[in-house]
């Protein structure tokens, strides 16, 4: 989800579907709380400020994957 970048004050912001509600929960970059940081899933999206998900649920609040290495439309 979307992530704030101001050095020292960077915090990013996590959202997933929980018993169908949309939970969103920020966290800061630089909190000596957070011990590591991983990525699971990178999605495929055309802007940076995805707040019209917000209102979005089922199939629709989806992002497709992004897989390395893999053109969409290219010969496989």
């Amino acid at each position: 989800m979307p992530r704030r970048t101001a050095g020292i004050n960077s915090s990013f912001t996590v959202r997933k579907v929980s018993s169908g509600e949309g939970v969103e929960r920020t966290f800061q970059t630089y909190s000596p709380t957070i011990d590591s940081i991983e990525l699971k899933r990178k999605g495929d999206v055309r802007r940076a400020k995805l707040y019209y998900m917000r209102k979005l649920s089922g199939k629709g609040a989806r992002i497709r994957e992004k897989i390395e290495g893999h053109e969409p439309g290219g010969e496989q």
